[in-house]
């Protein structure tokens, strides 16, 4: 195409965006959702352009207008959504269940690699008890006395024991996330270890008499806990998938974009955690019946449940708004993308 023919053809999208732009640049003002809707088009279209500029009319005027045009209407998208609290709220009520969906296979994958942990660490210690030495860490190991745990609601040894496996968790989650640049081997074994460590304890509980006392004090934050490692770490195997298998991109870019598609999952475990503290703070350690600890380990179920399906059914709204579109990782939050 012709360069005169390229700009007389785009320059009133572009002129659109100039004008949109030097409403939202102002220091005073009031934008309307759909104004923010109208930049964002603009800004994909303007963004196709410029990739157009780049590839025929490398070094034109154009290119380097259209460069500082898409620079500018990416500043606005940026900082406008980033300082909308409700932005980051709908990621919350409605995008992060459509990203964590669309990784279900890999957080399943996560889940049964922790089983296949979790049913190793069982079977050896119940058929030997002093392997619990060699599963788990000597820390752990010697802390642990299934007598005491839930004779006094006042004891610091359930406390211990309870605070010890959420800290775990949490650098599981976070470890499993990060070690996907390892081609996702240190993820994988970080889930089964883990999975090896709740099993393991678990052996030594039920041969101790003492199984509904331990999951007492597992179960209320656990479940929570547990879900946050099982989408951390499907994160985690989905940046080490696409470092194997890149597709037809490059594997350099692949892993760039399953980097920031993974964060948000991560990100949005966050909430899960601090609710699993508070919960491992308040509930795990008071002096609530064991029957009523279990009644609140499935109140969490249920509301894990419910989160869900309010997620699923505003995904399903948003893509009705969307004509069927699947949101990928970034929409809401990153438009860092230029292409």
């Amino acid at each position: 195409m012709d360069i005169h023919r390229f700009i007389r053809e785009h320059k009133p999208v572009w002129s659109e965006l100039e004008r949109l732009l030097e409403k939202f640049e102002r220091k005073k003002r009031h934008v309307q959702a759909e104004e923010i809707d109208r930049l964002t088009t603009l800004y994909k279209q303007a963004s196709a352009h410029l990739a157009f500029a780049q590839t025929y009319y490398a070094g034109d005027d154009a290119e380097v207008f259209l460069n500082q045009l898409v620079s500018r209407a990416h500043h606005a998208l940026h900082a406008e959504q980033w300082k909308s609290g409700s932005r980051l709220g709908d990621f919350f009520k409605r995008h992060f269940i459509g990203y964590a969906l669309e990784r279900k296979w890999f957080i399943l994958l996560a889940l049964l690699l922790f089983l296949v942990g979790g049913l190793s660490g069982f079977v050896s210690v119940w058929q030997d008890p002093l392997n619990l030495y060699a599963v788990l860490p000597p820390t752990i190991a010697e802390s642990v006395d299934p007598q005491r745990v839930g004779e006094n609601h006042d004891s610091i040894q359930s406390a211990i024991m309870s605070s010890t496996i959420m800290t775990n968790n949490i650098r599981v989650a976070v470890l499993a996330f990060v070690s996907g640049i390892t081609f996702g081997a240190l993820t994988v074994y970080l889930l089964v270890f883990n999975g090896l460590l709740i099993g393991a304890l678990a052996a030594l509980f039920w041969q101790s008499g003492r199984s509904y006392i331990f999951w007492a004090y597992i179960l209320p934050h656990g479940i929570i806990e547990l879900m946050a490692i099982f989408i951390a770490g499907g994160a985690g195997l989905y940046m080490g998938y696409r470092m194997i298998a890149p597709g037809r991109y490059t594997r350099k870019y692949m892993f760039l974009r399953s980097v920031k598609e993974s964060a948000l999952l991560l990100v949005g475990t966050i909430p899960l955690f601090v609710i699993a503290g508070i919960i491992e703070g308040y509930i795990t350690p008071s002096p609530l019946s064991l029957e009523a600890k279990y009644a609140f380990a499935g109140l969490t179920v249920l509301a894990l449940a419910v989160y869900v399906l309010y997620g699923v059914q505003k995904q399903k709204s948003f893509l009705a708004e969307e004509g069927g579109t699947l949101p990928r990782a970034g929409h809401p939050l990153s438009h860092s993308s230029t292409g």
